[in-house]
């Protein structure tokens, strides 16, 4: 077996080969497309950890059972839902291709709570290229449902992608 760290002969990565979970260049998409993401169940770490790294420390996320709350069981902030999809979104579709994000609207349509799981439709609505470097502005309608099938939140994002070289 061959110390490939200690060989001289060892010249670097060969750039040419294709990169896994490398994102679509904007000229990869088109409008109407559709897309969907992974499925993924919110558990109370996830809420517990949000709300603790993002200060969002009301008693309707810190205390089950809150008896001044709109509705029983345990909601999860809207940006927590968000976030996760985002999250999906830049580890696939965006990933190494997203320059920026630069506009977002968001509609929350109904709570998320602690159990539930979440995926989202992906439709590319516009595609503007630029006039620098290949880019485009590319925005996309983001639809998030639960596991019941039911449209949680909606949003439409407005997004820097880069270009073929």
């Amino acid at each position: 077996m061959t110390d490939l760290a200690a060989s001289p002969t060892v010249t670097g990565i060969d750039r040419s080969l294709p990169r896994l979970g490398q994102g679509f260049v904007w000229q990869d998409l088109h409008v109407g497309q559709r897309m969907r993401t992974f499925r993924r169940t919110i558990t109370e770490t996830d809420l517990v950890q949000f709300i603790g790294v993002t200060g969002m420390l009301e008693a309707i996320f810190i205390e089950d059972g809150y008896e001044g709350a709109a509705m029983a069981g345990r909601p999860v902030p809207g940006a927590l839902t968000y976030t996760l999809i985002e999250g999906f979104i830049l580890q696939t579709m965006i990933q190494g291709t997203g320059l920026a994000m630069l506009e977002l609207h968001q509609k929350i349509l109904a709570p998320v709570q602690v159990g539930d799981t979440i995926e989202a439709v992906i439709e590319v609505t516009a595609i503007r290229p630029t006039s620098r470097h290949g880019r485009a502005v590319v925005t996309s309608r983001i639809d998030v449902h639960n596991q019941h099938g039911a449209m949680v939140m909606t949003y439409t994002a407005t997004r820097l992608l880069a270009g073929r070289d």
